[in-house]
C-alpha cells in the first residue's frame, strides 16, 4: 500500500544540541497500525514555507513499543525544512506526517551481534535499532561507532549514556571525536578506512564477526566503510546503509535521450494507479520526470527525496516503458521485475501506465 500522510500533534520538543531538536508525535489509536515500523525507518514530514510544499525526512530514533514517533533534526544551513523545524515548530502543533518507509531495517531476533557505525546526525535510526534490539532480544549484543566534532555536538548523547548503563554487558559505545582529543588515541579523528582498520585490528569492534553492519551519515563516510568492509572481507549482505539527501542540490539532470524526446513530442499518455484509483495526463517535456509531469497536472503522488535515494515513489511499470536517470534504491532483481522510480523516470513510449499498489 502506497504510503500516505496524515495530520499529527507534535507532543514533546527537546533539545539535543545547540543546532538540533528531537521531535515527537502523538500517535492516535486510530493509526497505530498504520504507523507502525521496523527500527531504521524514518518519517517524511511536510508544510508549507513561505508559499512552498516542502517534503524532508528523517530517520525514526524511537525503539519498539513507544506510543509516540521521534525524529531527531538537525539544522543544516540553508535548509528549508530543518531551519522551519528547529526555530518555528512548537509542541501542540500538527504537521502532516508521512507513514513509515525505508529498507534500512533491523529484525529483531536474527541479530545477535550487531555493529551500527554512524556519524552526526547519522545516528538517528541507530538509537531506535540499538534500543530495539536490546529490549527485544536478550541475547543480542551491540557495538555503536559514533563519530562527531566534539562532545557537545554529539546528538541524544543522555539517551546514549543511559543505554549504556542499562546494557553494560550487552552495549558498547565508541566515541570518535575529530576536534576534541580524548586520552585513548585511537578514538580521536574521522571515521575512515584506516580508522575502521584500526579498530578492528585491536578488537574493539569486529567487522567479520558481526551478523549485520549498519552504516548511517555522509555520503563520503558511507562509501568508506562499505569499502573497507568488502576489503576486510565482511559478507556484502551483511552490510546495510542508505543514502539519503534532501532534494536540494542534486546532480544536474541528464540530457533527455532521442527516445525521450521523441515520446515526449508526440505526448506521452501516462497513467497512474493509487489506492485503486486511475488518473490520467499528457507529458510535453522531455526534460520532466512522470513525478514532476503529475505534480504539474495537481496528482499528489508519494515521494520524498525526489533524488532516487528513498524508494517512497517505487511503482511498477504496467505499460509502456521509462528509463531512470539515477537508481540508488531500487534492487536488481526489482528493476528486472519492472519497478522504477517515479521521481527519475522519463518515458520512452507513447503510453506509460505506473501502478503504485503493486508491493
Amino acid at each position: 500500500m502506497a504510503a500516505k500522510f496524515h495530520e499529527l500533534t507534535i507532543s514533546k520538543i527537546e533539545d539535543l544540541t545547540s543546532d538540533a531538536k528531537a521531535i515527537s508525535f502523538s500517535i492516535p489509536s486510530d493509526l497505530r497500525d498504520d504507523y507502525a515500523f521496523a527500527p531504521g525507518q524514518y518519517l517524511t514530514l511536510r508544510a508549507e514555507i513561505a508559499g512552498e510544499d516542502v517534503r524532508r525526512s528523517y530517520s525514526i530514533s524511537s525503539p519498539l513499543g513507544e506510543n509516540a514517533l521521534t525524529v531527531g533534526i538537525r539544522r543544516v544551513e540553508d535548509g528549508k525544512f530543518s531551519s522551519y523545524a528547529t526555530n518555528e515548530l512548537k509542541a501542540g502543533q500538527k504537521l502532516q506526517v508521512m507513514t513509515p518507509e525505508g529498507r534500512f531495517t533491523a529484525k529483531i531476533g536474527e541479530l545477535k551481534n550487531a555493529l551500527l557505525i554512524a556519524a552526526g546526525s547519522g545516528i538517528t535510526p541507530m538509537m531506535s535499532i540499538a534500543q530495539s534490539l536490546l529490549d527485544g532480544d536478550p541475547d543480542a549484543n551491540v557495538t555503536l561507532v559514533y563519530g562527531n566534532r566534539e562532545t557537545k555536538s554529539i546528538m541524544f548523547r543522555e539517551q546514549l549514556e543511559f543505554l549504556k548503563d542499562r546494557f553494560m554487558d550487552r552495549f558498547t559505545l565508541i566515541h570518535i571525536l575529530s576536534r576534541e582529543d580524548q586520552d585513548v588515541p585511537i578514538l580521536n579523528g574521522r571515521i575512515d578506512a584506516d580508522k575502521i582498520r584500526a579498530l578492528d585490528n585491536t578488537n574493539a569492534i569486529d567487522l567479520v564477526g558481526a551478523d549485520g553492519v549498519f552504516i548511517c551519515g555522509p555520503g563520503e563516510m558511507i562509501e568508506v566503510v562499505r569499502d573497507t568492509c568488502a576489503a576486510l572481507g565482511v559478507d556484502n549482505a551483511k552490510v546495510h546503509f542508505e543514502l539519503f539527501t534532501p532534494a536540494d542540490g542534486q546532480e544536474p539532470r541528464k540530457a533527455p535521450t532521442k527516445e525521450m524526446l521523441e515520446a515526449a513530442e508526440q505526448g506521452v499518455a501516462v497513467e497512474v494507479i493509487l489506492d485503486g484509483t486511475k488518473r490520467s495526463f499528457k507529458l510535453t517535456d522531455a526534460d520532466q520526470t512522470v513525478l514532476e509531469a503529475a505534480n504539474a497536472h495537481g496528482l499528489d503522488l508519494p515521494f520524498s527525496c525526489k533524488g532516487g535515494m528513498c524508494c517512497t515513489c517505487r511503482c511498477k511499470v504496467a505499460n509502456g516503458s521509462a528509463e531512470m536517470d539515477v537508481n540508488y534504491s531500487l534492487e536488481p532483481w526489482e528493476i528486472e521485475a519492472g519497478f522504477t522510480l517515479a521521481c527519475q523516470a522519463r518515458p520512452t513510449s507513447d503510453k506509460l501506465t505506473l501502478d503504485f499498489d503493486e508491493s
